[in-house]
């Protein structure tokens, strides 16, 4: 049912008692909230879901009352507009969705345990306690809760505890703040603890499952956030601690619950001992992520989910700002172009996408708005724009403003806009407006005509597109300074091409830096000008050339042979930016063969011409000559030869397992994951296979469990892929937050791909039941999408999803996955022969 009026313009909250008496072995909690607030009508809307209602009481005395499940409402009849208490009393169940109130289990010792924590964004506060469960219905919140508590557990909440009486524990008042960011967790846990310069108690904490030393990055990583957001912000950390807590069995990646920041035990927890530097990379940006929500979502946040970009965007672009500055050496912005500008040019591609920010008023659909492409990528690449229009210190002076306007409140993408207009002297709003209120992004073709450098902007679409005349405010970011900072209409002559070129003496650039949202199709003037210069660009102009070619091929502006030739002189980059580039444009050559014929063979031939130089310069083990980019270039490289059957490479994976095949986790973790691999599919056997998932159901480390999905997924074994996916459905086994990884490793092998496709659509209620509240839900439905390339699979698509398109939070990603599919087969019955051939060639 669509919420056509917000609950909000009914009842408003301003203080919330919530007290709960949570009984773990009977799975069951009972509760009593207290809610002080203006009734705006005599009936009242609350929010409430599945919870059984026994009382409701205003000023004391019995009120009538009436539950409406298919809206999520409790109505209440209060008799008058005004100020009243309402005293409800309710009874709900704990379930395993990973959503609301929920357990976590895990083993030490192997001996089950279980940790509570909860999971409230987008909209299921309502499952755990009655309330008004929008965003805008900020108030404060006194929160108390009695658990069947045994000695030695911790309960950690928003708020520090200040006392337990009778069993219950009662936290500090809050601040301000939206029902979805309310939090806590308890059972037996460890914690380790520190404090800002500030003065901030700040904590990491996990189950004991897990070595004390898998704390202290975390820890590290948090304080000096922390501190630097205080002094980038100029805005104070408003509370009194920052608690960082990783759960067994969570869905999302993290959550920014204020206070209380609640991570995937793979985000936050690490072994200092043997960690890659990917791994560092990615637990200090999601940490750094979720601190800078605790201002930017938290202590100012959107006024409704259709401007849920404003947290996530900005969070996203500011976890890379805040560790590029706490550790500079990482380079961490390179990071930045190889995933979240790669991601958002892909999905934003297909016509369908949707825009940053977009409308929403079924509740159903809130959770199909967290697209990881559009809404943190897309609108990270948006602000970074920004942040390069205006400046670092227009933007810290807007931000600050910003804060001091709307803190403990609410606010629009307009009201940022203004802030930072204002302290730029620009006109912001104006600019972004067409990015972050129309989808899609536009190819800049840069050409030479009679003599005039000229340049256009339309739509570029992967697959078929309807061109509507959208139109965008480009910065375009030229090396040559007769180019205006921004393009806003359609053509563009910047003159004399001759006479510009010998003023600048080099080649024609746009976008520079890859820091805005477009791509540039050079006419074979100025594209031979830039190639014969390319092996001197920086390497993130050599990432830009290859990013590029790759989605002009996609989008069948050029032909994907003619990109084939240009790739080899970029394998001798030493940069892992370049190394990225290359070999996400060799991978994609993958879906031009076919499995077991020459074509595939010529594949892997010219995949051992691209990376033998770097093997040899490399190896498989850390050096101390080591930089960072080759530590991150290395497993590229290697899983190259791989793909390529270089026998070397294969002995030398076979030998490390070997040495090591009783400590396996201890192998270097860089390089792990293709060593496991390389023994799976080149080794295989079912005493192999035993070893690994006994391995994968004994360890507590998340990389180490993620390294042997990725290689159990490989086998080729038929009665071993049939034993693999009868483990999706057990739990004790793959956890329900981990399958979407299991089910994208067998789906993409060839071996495995037709029974993990049945699966997916004999138990897709199962999955529903299951996970079907996640917020990533649809990524089921892109890992498919991602894969398939044959019109006999495009078919079955079809006839599985089509029914389903008016399924509430599906409909969006069905249609763009048909046409993500259609394209691919298209593309390649188009092009498959000439790509084959122009490999052939290249061997």
């Amino acid at each position: 049912m669509a919420e056509l009026m917000r609950f909000y313009q009914s009842f408003q909250p301003e203080h919330y008692q919530v007290f709960l008496d949570i009984n773990r072995a009977q799975k069951r909690f009972s509760g009593r909230t207290t809610i002080t607030g203006t009734a705006k009508d005599a009936v009242v809307l609350i929010h409430q879901n599945g919870l059984v209602i026994e009382t409701v009481s205003a000023a004391g005395k019995s009120v009538p009352f009436t539950v409406d499940n298919d809206a999520n409402a409790l109505k209440v009849e209060v008799g008058q507009p005004g100020e009243v208490t309402l005293v409800i009393s309710y009874t709900a169940i704990l379930t395993d969705s990973m959503m609301s109130i929920y357990p976590s289990y895990y083993q030490v010792d192997g001996v089950q345990k279980e940790l509570i924590g909860t999971q409230f964004e987008t909209n299921f506060a309502r499952q755990a306690f009655p309330c008004v469960d929008e965003p805008e219905a900020k108030a404060t919140f006194d929160l108390a809760i009695k658990f069947d508590e045994h000695e030695g557990e911790t309960i950690l909440s928003n708020m520090p505890e200040k006392e337990v009486i009778d069993g219950v524990h009662h936290f500090e008042t809050t601040v301000r703040m939206s029902t979805y960011l309310v939090a806590f967790a308890f059972g037996e846990l460890q914690g380790a603890q520190t404090k800002t310069k500030s003065g901030v108690q700040v904590g990491v904490f996990a189950t004991k499952a897990h070595q004390a030393n898998e704390l202290e990055f975390a820890l590290d990583i948090a304080k000096r956030s922390i501190e630097f957001f205080e002094d980038f912000y100029q805005t104070p950390y408003p509370l009194p601690h920052s608690w960082q807590l990783a759960l067994p069995d969570f869905s999302a990646g993290a959550m920014e619950n204020w206070g209380l920041v609640t991570y995937r035990e793979a985000y936050l927890l690490l072994d200092p001992d043997n960690t890659a530097l990917t791994t560092k990379h990615r637990v200090a940006t999601v940490i750094a992520h979720e601190l800078a929500h605790q201002w930017f979502g938290d202590l100012v946040t959107m006024q409704w989910w259709d401007d849920l970009w404003l947290n996530e965007s900005f969070a996203n672009m500011m976890e890379y700002v805040a560790i590029d500055a706490l550790e500079p050496d990482w380079h961490i912005w390179e990071s930045f172009q190889t995933s979240e500008a790669s991601s958002a040019l892909q999905r934003d591609a297909t016509d369908g996408v949707q825009s940053v920010h977009v409308q929403v008023n079924n509740p159903a659909e809130i959770d199909a708005l967290f697209d990881g492409a559009i809404v943190y990528a897309k609108g990270a690449r948006m602000l970074v724009m920004v942040r390069t229009l205006i400046g670092d210190d227009a933007l810290r002076a807007g931000l600050k403003a910003y804060f001091a306007a709307h803190q403990f409140g609410n606010a629009t993408g307009a009201d940022l806009w203004a802030a930072l207009g204002k302290a730029a002297n620009l006109d912001v709003g104006a600019i972004m407006d067409s990015w972050l209120e129309q989808p899609g992004y536009p190819v800049v073709t840069a050409k030479v005509v009679d003599g005039q450098l000229t340049l256009s902007q339309q739509q570029f679409f992967i697959g078929e597109g309807q061109e509507v005349g959208r139109q965008w405010q480009i910065p375009l970011k030229s090396n040559y300074a007769a180019t205006p900072l921004l393009m806003t209409d359609r053509k563009l002559v910047l003159g004399d091409y001759a006479q510009l070129r010998a003023d600048n003496g080099q080649p024609f650039r746009l976008n520079v830096g890859n820091e805005s949202h477009f791509i540039v199709n050079y006419d074979q003037t100025l594209f031979d000008d830039i190639l014969k210069d390319s092996a001197e660009m920086a390497p993130i102009a050599q990432l830009q050339l290859l990013q590029d070619l790759r989605l002009l091929a996609e989008g069948r502006q050029i032909n994907y042979a003619d990109v084939v030739p240009v790739l080899a002189p970029f394998a001798k980059s030493n940069s892992n930016l370049v190394a990225d580039a290359l070999y996400t444009v060799a991978g994609n050559l993958k879906k031009f063969v076919t499995a077991g014929e020459t074509s595939e063979q010529h594949l892997r031939t010219f995949f051992d011409k691209l990376s033998k130089a770097q093997v040899a310069r490399l190896g498989w083990t850390v050096q101390p000559t080591d930089t960072n980019d080759d530590q991150l270039m290395r497993p590229t490289v290697l899983s190259a030869a791989l793909y390529a059957k270089n026998q070397a490479a294969i002995d030398a994976a076979h030998a490390l397992f070997q040495a090591n095949q009783d400590q396996l986790a201890t192998l270097p973790a860089a390089i792990r994951v293709l060593v496991l691999m390389n023994e799976v599919q080149n080794f295989g056997n079912a005493a192999l296979y035993s070893q690994l998932l006994e391995a994968y159901r004994q360890t507590s480390d998340a990389s180490y469990k993620n390294d042997l999905s990725a290689a159990l997924t490989r086998t080729t074994d038929p009665e071993l892929i049939i034993t693999l996916i009868s483990k999706f459905e057990d739990a004790g086994t793959i956890k329900p937050q981990d399958l979407r990884a299991w089910f994208r490793g067998l789906l993409a092998n060839d071996a495995s791909q037709q029974a993990t496709w049945d699966w997916i659509r004999n138990d897709w209620q199962w999955l529903e039941d299951t996970v079907g509240g996640d917020m990533e839900f649809t990524t089921y439905i892109t890992s498919i999408a991602a894969v398939f390339k044959t019109p006999e699979r495009l078919a079955e698509f079809k006839a599985f999803f089509e029914p389903k398109l008016d399924t509430p939070g599906l409909t969006r990603e069905i249609t763009m996955d048909i046409k993500v599919i259609e394209s691919r087969v298209a593309l390649i019955e188009s092009e498959k022969e000439k790509v084959n051939v122009a490999i052939a060639q290249q061997i």
